[in-house]
């Protein structure tokens, strides 16, 4: 199956019945982290519970357990990227943003610079990357 770079977030949930309407509930955290935002319109996918089953199955011995409302980082430590700095942190540092909007903080960087980083530090909702060239 192939995914989207667009992906903002995903998760499992249920879908309940309310009234005259079906409803899917978003994880709190998706929200907090920013990755979404209420009273937004988003596109939503859903894939059959039995092709997830088969997917989990498939990769359970290869791959870390974790809660399935927490989509791992898209990037590990050690990993080299380019990446394009859209804005800049209120500490002064560059940010990039990779799939699913994931935050690559990068020090030393510009708004539009792009550069190629190695990645030093991921945390679940945010990465740190250190420029090791510029690019034009």
């Amino acid at each position: 199956m192939e995914i989207s770079e667009k992906l903002l977030c995903l998760f499992s949930t249920d879908v309940s019945e309310e009234e005259d309407r079906y409803v899917i509930e978003v994880p709190r955290q998706e929200v907090e982290t920013g990755d979404i935002d209420p009273g937004e319109v988003y596109r939503v996918a859903l894939i059959s519970r039995d092709e997830a089953t088969a997917d989990d199955d498939s990769t359970s011995a290869s791959k870390p357990q974790s809660a399935p409302s927490e989509p791992q980082p898209p990037v590990d430590v050690g990993e080299t990227r380019y990446v394009e700095i859209e804005d800049i942190g209120k500490q002064g540092d560059g940010i990039a943003r990779v799939e699913r909007g994931y935050v690559i903080i990068v020090p030393g960087a510009d708004v539009g610079e792009r550069v190629k980083i190695e990645v030093t530090e991921v945390k679940s909702n945010f990465a740190v990357g250190e420029i090791i060239e510029d690019t034009f």
